[in-house]
């Protein structure tokens, strides 16, 4: 499609747009001159993102190729279990052009499981490297080094072959190395057997795993990657991963990867700083190759080595272990200069100030025109809290490809709400507005708190409502009013959370229980411990205590926005909003969803109006079995009144509200 063609969808869509239709123009203008010094009008896209079967190490017609890209090296040498760990001259990589070193080996030379790095020379130095493509890293338990490792056992067999999937995200976002009970890392092998059955059970359709690219230090929560290209050895093989994928395929769940192609770890052995001796091979030269607040490395977008590099890591994870999309990390941070760092944006002006990175927004569109092409099934997500127009736009239609954006303002909403905030004293209004607020253009994943609000110094949601009394008053038969307000809070924000959300949920591992604690890897800090670095599924289990009720419910309010195909519209019709009492009372397709927020405050005969007909109500938050006070009667159906005034004839319901409670009602046809 013409570019004009895709500038005017894109205005169309969003009139506010227009005055800036000039840089528009030029970004999109950006994104096709890159793709054509990509490809050389010769290849697709498709086929230009193979870097991945050219670099690194590969068996092919009975020897072993290894090439490596480093531009600045004056010599490379392969060393290992293979080479005694000495520089020999039969395993000396030879340059062969742009920067492409490469070496040739006969099949005796190397074998499976061999540890092996790269020695590589510069004019001035030399330093250890773990080559840029390895696709399998390990590290000594002992020593703590991190190795390449020569990985070729016999193939996976894939027993799952082309699913696919049409249901809206709603999403379980999960770490493999802290989602088992005891004070360790956790595997994928126990991902697979103990808790995908739970995440199953729970009704979720969607698995997002965090921390799969190899990462030197735990505690960065996978998000100061080394090796791009390798899953994280200490949850286990390859293989491992690949069965997990297989099976939660055969369960019905697509799995999608928390991709960080924002920054790099600023490791010199194992990542990719000064790979080649110099510190801009990948990244940016001086200031702009540093990210200050995450002590990490800045790619350079600009560089089609780098494209190249990225693209095809894209592609890899696709191709090879058969992930269904990727959630884009730190996207923000991509695309501001300034990494979005301190800045509030207010106004369409902050997108097109000139702080904007739009070599990295040409990345990103480049990224999700490939992935797309390949896999038209897959699904990609924008973690951006900015709002820049158009990222979760189709590229037919002027926009950088995305399939959904997360809502990030939501969970923060949350948090400002319950700490600067009497419970009276809610703005209902401002609330509404906040859940609702999203373009109308682009698709949104709403969630009430993910893995950000329950690291170390933050809080769960149900630890900030109920505070040190959880460890203490959790008890079936303990009844104790903090608990009380934050169970019945913690239920109704998660079901105003997904009732409004626009396209999709997330969920992140436990919170649909009321985990307690928050999330702390072992570190210095904490003498390293693995204490907060698990997850207590035990408690849910107890049906002694309170925690298999909050399941039970999110449980059914997850099955509700399946059975209703909840999400296969975003049109949400507000019925009525009362600041003063505490009421917000929407229709979304054929339900009717009633939050009395007040803290004390119940309501008789309260009324409002309503499409006639018959309702039946479907879920309570107060029910017993969700562990409320049990204030309606179960199932019980309600008709709509009748009346009629001088010009025109009303139709309300009129309903028990009880406090600090939500239901919901489905339109008998």
């Amino acid at each position: 499609m013409r570019l004009e063609d895709r500038l005017s969808r894109l205005l169309k869509s969003d009139l506010a747009l227009m005055p800036f239709s000039d840089q528009i123009r030029h970004r999109l203008e950006l994104i096709e001159k890159t793709e054509k010094v990509l490809t050389q009008s010769k290849m697709s896209l498709a086929d230009f993102a193979s870097g991945h079967e050219y670099f690194g190490l590969h068996f092919s017609k009975d020897e072993w190729i290894f090439r490596e890209w480093a531009p600045n090296a004056t010599e490379i040498f392969i060393i290992g279990d293979m080479s005694n760990w000495q520089e020999r001259k039969d395993f000396s990589l030879q340059k062969i052009n742009n920067g492409v070193w490469e070496i040739h080996l006969d099949p005796y030379q190397l074998a499976h499981g061999d540890l092996y790095r790269l020695s590589v020379r510069w004019t001035g130095g030399r330093g250890d490297r773990i080559p840029a493509y390895a696709r399998r890293v390990v590290q000594d338990p002992k020593t703590l080094i991190f190795n390449a490792q020569v990985w070729s056992p016999k193939p996976y067999q894939w027993k799952i072959k082309g699913i696919q999937f049409k249901e809206a995200p709603i999403i379980y976002e999960a770490h493999v190395g802290m989602s088992q009970e005891e004070e360790k890392i956790g595997t994928f092998k126990e991902f697979t057997n103990k808790v995908l059955p739970r995440i199953v059970d729970a009704g979720y359709n969607t698995i997002q795993l965090m921390a799969i690219q190899e990462h030197p230090y735990y505690a960065s929560f996978g998000y100061q990657v080394s090796s791009f290209f390798a899953p994280s050895s200490r949850f286990g093989t390859p293989e491992d991963l690949k069965e997990l994928i297989d099976l939660a395929h055969s369960q019905g769940l697509r799995v999608f990867m928390d991709l960080i192609h924002s920054h790099a770890a600023s490791n010199e052995v194992e990542g990719l700083s000064c790979f080649d001796g110099t510190p801009f091979q990948y990244f940016h030269e001086g200031p702009r190759g540093k990210h200050r607040a995450w002590d990490s490395c800045c790619f350079d977008y600009n560089k089609p080595e780098v494209l190249h590099f990225l693209l095809s890591n894209c592609r890899y994870w696709l191709d090879e272990y058969r992930f269904d999309g990727f959630r884009f990390d730190g996207v923000t941070s991509m695309i501001y200069l300034q990494h979005g760092l301190g800045r509030i944006f207010t106004s369409y002006n902050d997108y097109f100030d000139g702080s904007v990175d739009e070599e990295a927004l040409t990345y990103l569109a480049l990224a999700n025109k490939m992935i797309h092409n390949i896999y038209p099934n897959a699904t990609t997500i924008a973690e951006d809290v900015s709002g820049m127009p158009g990222l979760a736009v189709s590229s037919s239609n002027g926009g950088f490809g995305f399939d959904y954006r997360f809502a990030m303002g939501i969970p923060d909403y949350w948090i400002r709400l319950i700490k600067d905030y009497k419970d009276e004293e809610w703005p209902i209004g401002h609330l509404w507005y906040e859940l609702t607020n999203r373009r109308k253009d682009e698709k949104t994943i709403s969630y009430a708190e993910s893995h950000d609000q329950a690291l170390v110094g933050d809080q769960t949601l149900i630890f900030r409502l109920i505070g040190q009394d959880m460890y203490e008053h959790m008890q079936i038969n303990d009844y104790n009013l903090r608990v009380a307000r934050g169970i019945a809070l913690h239920k109704m924000i998660r079901m105003i959370t997904l009732a409004t959300a626009g396209h999709g949920y997330l969920n992140f591992m436990g919170n649909e229980f009321g985990h307690p604690d928050w999330i702390d890897f072992p570190r210095q800090g904490n003498n390293w411990s693995y204490k907060y670095a698990r997850r207590q599924w035990h408690l849910v289990d107890d049906h002694k205590l309170k925690y298999h009720l909050l399941a039970k419910f999110d449980q059914d309010l997850i099955t509700l926005a399946k059975e209703h195909d909840l999400f296969s519209t975003s049109n949400i019709q507000l019925l009525h909003e009362d600041s003063t009492n505490k009421i917000i009372i929407f229709q979304r397709k054929n339900l009717i969803f009633i939050f009395n927020f007040h803290p004390q405050q119940s309501y008789q005969n309260y009324q409002f109006h309503a499409p006639p007909g018959k309702y039946h109500m479907l879920i309570d938050s107060d029910a017993t079995k969700y562990g409320g006070h049990g204030r309606l009667i179960p199932k019980q159906t309600h008709l709509t009144i009748t009346k009629k005034t001088k010009t025109k004839i009303e139709y309300v319901l009129s309903l028990y509200l009880p406090s600090r409670s939500a239901f919901v009602l489905y339109s008998i046809k």
